[in-house]
């Protein structure tokens, strides 16, 4: 952890030291070449306070636009070519943002002007960021091919296939990074690995507790890519953990274009887990989920009070119901709602609603028509314990008994849940577990597609189900 940190530092000062150094040249370049053209005479080099306000603050946007696009994340598996393009993306949008918040209502003699301000200040940013960049890159890739930075991997089967991937990988004269520290089993038989002195740590549905033990980061699985029903138990023992999860590929999934290259020199591995979404559009994400939830908390604080009152007058009881969900990577949390109910709905254990559930008071009914009784929520997406999109979190009762049925529920823990999702404006409200497996199936489809466009998408539908009033 610590040299992860100093990994992070080196990247951080690296853009601090970079942008500063570059504002500092771009700064020197106004004075003594642009502003002489719009003055007509020759302007004295003169470090005012406009200068040491930017040598403080555009460092800063730059650290924060790096951090927005995950430049600070998986520091020790980035590679050259992503440096670049990277860098060059980012490098181009920060000079944008500035342009045109920084300098573009300057008074300039021609279009000229701007055209050189512009080129020069990109050129400077990017001419000096990236080379610092890439010497760390460099550095730490040099590491890992020489195999003095690993990433402890398990193979999930010891037979001929997870024979010959270990000893690939071993006989690399540049390592991928890949430590092995052990194997898991499929079955009795398939303990090939012992013979080449890598030990057998468990079966197959230990995974989880061999990952905690032996922080485990990577995972191949050497299993056939025909036998589907190893694969998906195998990955359903594996979701909800933090590992990267890759598979050995045959023919058919090269020949289906399932494998994608990222290393000229590396082994063909099929990842099954990439980003859900880019970096930047979960900073986004995030971002409008904060924005969204601080604004709806104060423009409704009227409706939230003629809501409290309306429920504190249907029935005795408290006006919010809290009641603990299960939210990402499987952490509980207590959600908060408007009582829509009578108090003590539960007495006799967990119990799903449904239409015509005598529990549920008169006002308590529209609420749920409207969702209306989900507005406390924005508390819990402020917190950072919810979204505003994405699947509805389910107690851990519901969830032991969804996942006899349908083991994948787990893929639902990999994002946050939300106020509103795919599922709910399909479904609404499940009435039995037969509903929650069908409203899954939305959910799943909603994290494999996940996108910002799709939450816009889903928030009209909300606000076209609360307008007219059909929620189910």
């Amino acid at each position: 952890m610590k040299d992860r940190r100093l990994q992070v530092a080196k990247y951080v000062l690296a853009d601090i030291l970079g942008s500063a150094a570059a504002w500092t040249l771009f700064y020197a370049y106004r004075k003594l070449q642009l502003e002489p053209l719009k003055f007509g005479h020759p302007v004295p080099l003169d470090f005012d306070a406009n200068f040491f306000k930017g040598l403080f603050l555009v460092p800063l946007f730059w650290f924060g636009l790096y951090t927005v696009v995950g430049g600070y994340s998986d520091i020790y598996r980035r590679f050259r070519t992503k440096e670049l393009g990277q860098t060059l993306l980012v490098s181009l949008v920060g000079v944008l943002v500035i342009f045109f918040v920084l300098l573009l209502d300057d008074e300039v003699p021609s279009t000229k002007y701007h055209y050189r301000s512009f080129l020069a200040l990109f050129t400077l940013q990017f001419g000096i960021t990236f080379p610092l960049r890439f010497l760390i890159t460099s550095g730490t890739v040099r590491r890992v091919h020489d195999r003095r930075i690993g990433f402890n991997t398990v193979l999930v089967g010891g037979n001929e296939r997870a024979m010959a991937i270990h000893q690939e990988i071993e006989a690399m004269r540049k390592s991928p990074g890949n430590r092995f520290i052990g194997f898991v089993n499929v079955n009795g038989g398939d303990q090939l690995l012992t013979n080449v002195g890598l030990p057998r740590l468990g079966k197959w549905h230990e995974l989880r507790q061999v990952i905690d033990a032996h922080a485990v980061e990577e995972v191949i699985i050497a299993v056939d890519s025909g036998e589907h029903a190893h694969m998906s138990r195998i990955m359903n023992e594996l979701e909800g953990t933090s590992v990267r999860i890759k598979v050995i590929p045959d023919m058919y999934d090269i020949l289906s274009g399932s494998v994608k290259m990222t290393s000229i020199f590396g082994t063909p591995l099929i990842e099954v887990n990439p980003e859900i979404m880019p970096a930047w559009q979960f900073s986004l994400k995030r971002a409008t989920d904060v924005f969204v939830s601080s604004v709806a908390l104060m423009v409704l604080s009227p409706a939230y009070l003629i809501l409290a009152l309306l429920v504190k007058w249907s029935s005795k009881g408290p006006i919010f119901f809290r009641q603990e969900r299960v939210g990402i990577h499987g952490r509980p949390f207590n959600i908060i709602k408007f009582r829509s109910m009578v108090n003590e709905a539960e007495t006799n254990g967990p119990q799903l609603s449904s239409a015509t559930d005598p529990r549920i008071t008169p006002i308590g009914r529209w609420m749920r028509r409207t969702r209306m009784d989900e507005l406390p929520q924005f508390w819990n997406v402020l917190k950072g314990e919810m979204s505003l999109v994405g699947p509805r979190p389910e107690r851990q009762h519901f969830i032991d008994a969804i996942t006899e049925i349908a083991p994948h529920y787990r893929h639902l823990h990999k994002v946050r849940p939300g106020i509103t999702s795919w599922g709910q404006v399909k479904f609404g409200y499940a009435e039995n577990v037969e509903q929650m497996v069908r409203r899954l199936k939305y959910d799943i489809l909603y994290i494999e597609n996940m996108s910002l466009a799709v939450d816009l998408k889903i928030l009209a539908y909300t606000v076209l189900i609360i307008l007219k009033g059909d929620g189910k």
